[in-house]
């Protein structure tokens, strides 16, 4: 006889705890892998291409994001051009998430705080012509959904909350993220418990918010991604970050079922936080670890590349492309100010140089690709 799913059905409002023991532990955690993350923070803070790297990292993220909900574009497929309809629609899922991305960090440094004002905003550029646009773009469900392998609500693994409480529930995370106490938040008085309150560590509000953003699950569709970008846009305005590089879905798409069936965990009337949460932290670790590796090895592919270099034509093409990885001679004219013959010497140099790519077969409209550049970003 095939044995009945059972499924999680709800959520408990925050903050959550853990046992004393599972804190120390935690804990501990928690200090080496800040001290991680402020070895990268340095290290943007003096690369010589960051502010052009910075947006294609968010270009990696974007792609790793939509990876987690099932799509199979790879940052290549950003950078080459397909006349696959499917694909063409998931590169536009990525652009999405990239614009949903850097409007987000506007708003943040603008002041606003995390709130469902944010949260709507962000998922109507999320969902603009993309996968799921049946469903309401910047508006909280009106009905019942649910996680599951299929259609059938009888083999769900987790019910989120009915609709008519989303915005309750999104109250209280909006107090508990934002550091202020609020009534919503459950008393807890047993003093073996640990409570992670409104006032803890960044990094563990950033894995809280996520989960329990989740968990409620407001919207049709979206969820997940919309997730994942909240994570970094909390990194800046908790200046655990100063650019929008905390990025972490590649290490959450590398282990997406344990990321999965981890968020499940905290869901039901008996949540194990300590579990989602040292998880969270050791991605976040690796992350910081490669990206630092990322970030130092795209400098010396820069610094390596200007050192070939006779012309400052040549030097500004080249340090366009840590921007745009895939050049024509029409960018490079307009964006460095400089005439089409120029523009045109300098990319073919770059290609003499062994810096650049382009096609021999290919005699207008030409592409010069930075591989090297891309490689060590999708590595």
């Amino acid at each position: 006889m095939e044995k009945k799913m059972t499924s999680k059905k709800g959520l408990k409002f925050l903050p959550p705890s853990m046992s004393i023991k599972e804190a120390v532990i935690l804990l501990q955690k928690l200090a080496k892998v800040n001290m991680v993350i402020g070895s990268m923070k340095s290290e943007f803070g003096h690369s010589l291409v960051r502010d052009s790297l910075v947006s294609l990292f968010s270009l990696s993220e974007s792609v790793q994001s939509t990876r987690i909900e099932g799509t199979q574009v790879t940052f290549y497929d950003m950078f080459e051009k397909s006349s696959n309809k499917q694909k063409e629609w998931e590169k536009q899922e990525v652009l999405n998430y990239q614009e949903a991305l850097k409007h987000g960090l506007l708003l943040i440094d603008s002041g606003m705080p995390f709130s469902t004002r944010l949260i709507k905003e962000l998922h109507r550029i999320l969902m603009t012509n993309a996968r799921g646009t049946n469903s309401a773009g910047g508006e909280f469900r009106k009905i019942q959904n649910f996680i599951g392998p299929d259609s059938k609500i009888e083999h769900a693994v987790y019910i989120p909350v009915e609709a008519q409480t989303i915005s309750n529930y999104m109250e209280n995370l909006e107090f508990f993220v934002n550091g202020i106490h609020h009534s919503s938040f459950i008393e807890i008085n047993q003093p073996d418990l640990f409570i992670i309150d409104e006032h803890a560590d960044p990094l563990l509000k950033i894995a809280i918010m996520h989960a329990q953003f989740e968990s409620i699950h407001p919207f049709l569709d979206g969820n997940g991604r919309l997730g994942r970008i909240l994570i970094a846009l909390m990194a800046v305005k908790y200046g655990l970050v100063n650019v929008p590089v905390f990025l972490v879905s590649e290490e959450l798409e590398k282990e997406r079922s344990r990321y999965y069936d981890l968020l499940n965990g905290i869901r039901g009337e008996d949540p194990d936080w300590f579990a989602w949460l040292s998880f969270f932290v050791d991605c976040c670790g690796r992350m910081s670890e490669q990206l630092v590796k990322k970030m130092q090895t795209s400098t010396q592919l820069a610094e390596q590349g200007l050192k070939k270099i006779k012309l400052d034509s040549e030097r500004k093409a080249w340090l366009l492309s840590f921007q745009c990885p895939r050049l024509t001679v029409k960018d490079v004219s307009q964006i460095c100010k400089m005439n089409i013959t120029t523009a045109r010497k300098a990319l073919n140099a770059l290609v003499e140089y062994d810096l650049l790519f382009t096609s021999k077969n290919i005699k207008r409209n030409k592409s010069y690709i930075n591989y090297n550049l891309i490689r060590i970003l999708s590595n």
